[in-house]
């Protein structure tokens, strides 16, 4: 998957993204900015594009 193929993100996420990018928008971050900080923002949340749910256990750190 090539840098910035959106393709491995849920609608959800894409939804977001563009939600907060707009919030950015609005407060005067040049486009391209407002959407690399809406986009870092979303993986930071969840930690990136799609994941299957069936066996992604939460491991607590040592």
């Amino acid at each position: 998957m090539p840098r910035g193929d959106k393709s491995a993100y849920t609608d959800k996420q894409k939804r977001q993204a563009e939600h907060i990018e707009e919030g950015y928008e609005k407060r005067g971050v040049p486009e391209k900015e407002a959407e690399r900080r809406a986009w870092a923002t979303v993986n930071k949340e969840d930690g990136g594009g799609k994941k299957s749910g069936s066996g992604r256990k939460n491991h607590p750190k040592k």
